[in-house]
């Protein structure tokens, strides 16, 4: 592990970014809160269900433009408010920026920076790295193949503009497509209108399935690296791309799938139908891996892509660990422990129902810390 941590050391002594202060208004069940931050750990105590999981969602919110738990906008808002409004301020590479994220029931979303509002809210992705570690991650293990998709692009959209642009598109043909589809069910369909979301689809989905099999024959190999370590190298683990059609055969698949899709009325081939495989000593994690085993794979992952986000944008994402240590074992929480304190990563915030848990990290990591206590939406 020593040499592991050693490699990183000048690379950990990079530009880096952190959150100074973060003000909630009528966000889930935070009616107000007015936090200031360390560059260090920030650490969120209190039993489950009070509201820490929402501290942490409202800071992804603000890097991303999203909930973590990809929930529509509107549920976000404190119960029987008219609206909800998360502030934070940053210091990005000796940069104040200050961004600005609201909505209004029955309006459009609201997003600035430094004041000025977002034309498209994919400008915003990639300024403010992030990652998070949540036990919802598990639907990467036992879920559909979307929610694997969405990990990879998401990694690669945080450091790659133009990968998010063509995604975009690829899915704004797919709709169409898609609808077209549905309205010509029993009736006539139009090929030629069909062509041209045919061609649409090939051109975008052809490029994104390129970047997606060169971004993971290299993040495969640091992700192994984490789960060696977190896992003392007792396991094996491999990550594995699977298209759902051969490669530079995107267009005459959609072509030949013409008939069985208007029979449907959506589009059963293309990039929104790869996977990846998730696997454990050769065999999938979903059905010969132990809870613990799960977990520690989900966090490699996790360890991996604030890795390559680091590599990539030369800033240290922002970290946000929820409830991570339960059902792990000692050493691999020891081991968590120890790198995440280590120079490779920079700000972090974590939460725990655990006291025992953050008095060890912060005894481990010797470094600044802030501790808060959590109660039904009220942060101490």
């Amino acid at each position: 592990m020593t040499n592991f941590v050693e490699e990183y050391t000048d690379i950990g002594k990079k530009s880096g970014m952190i959150l100074k202060e973060l003000n909630i208004i009528n966000f889930k069940n935070i009616a107000e809160a007015n936090l200031a931050f360390t560059g260090g750990f920030n650490c969120f105590v209190g039993n489950n269900g009070v509201g820490k999981t929402n501290i942490l969602d409202a800071i992804y919110h603000l890097s991303m433009c999203k909930s973590y738990f990809n929930l529509p906008d509107l549920q976000n808002i404190r119960h029987q408010e008219p609206f909800f409004v998360i502030q934070g301020k940053y210091l990005r590479k000796e940069e104040e920026v200050a961004i600005y994220c609201g909505i209004k029931r029955g309006q459009k979303k609201i997003f600035k920076k430094n004041q000025k509002a977002y034309e498209k809210l994919s400008e915003h992705i990639g300024l403010l790295p992030l990652v998070m570690i949540s036990p919802e991650d598990v639907s990467l293990i036992d879920g559909g193949s979307e929610e694997r998709r969405r990990l990879i692009d998401g990694i690669i959209s945080q450091c790659n503009r133009n990968y998010l642009h063509r995604l975009i598109r690829y899915n704004k043909a797919l709709v169409q497509r898609n609808s077209l589809l549905k309205s010509a069910a029993g009736k006539r369909l139009d090929p030629e209108m069909l062509g041209i979301w045919d061609e649409q689809l090939a051109e975008s989905g052809e490029l994104i399935r390129q970047e997606r099999i060169t971004f993971l024959k290299e993040f495969r190999e640091v992700f192994q690296r984490y789960y060696e370590l977190l896992s003392l190298g007792r396991e094996q683990v491999q990550l594995d791309y699977r298209p759902s059609v051969k490669e530079g055969d995107l267009l005459a698949a959609l072509q030949a799938a013409m008939e069985r899709d208007r029979l449907l009325t959506y589009t059963t081939v293309g990039i929104h139908r790869d996977d990846l495989s998730l696997n454990l000593e050769g065999y999938p994690v979903k059905k010969i891996g132990s809870q613990g085993q799960k977990k520690t794979f989900l966090i490699a992952l996790k360890l991996a892509q604030y890795d390559w986000l680091y590599r990539m944008n030369g800033l240290k994402p922002l970290l946000l660990l929820d409830d991570i240590f339960d059902k792990l074992d000692t050493d691999r929480v020891r081991q968590i422990v120890s790198i995440v304190g280590g120079e490779m990563f920079g700000q972090v915030f974590l939460t725990d129902t655990n006291r025992g848990h953050i008095d060890d990290i912060l005894h481990t990591q010797g470094g600044d810390y802030k501790l808060f206590a959590v109660d039904h939406g009220e942060i101490l």
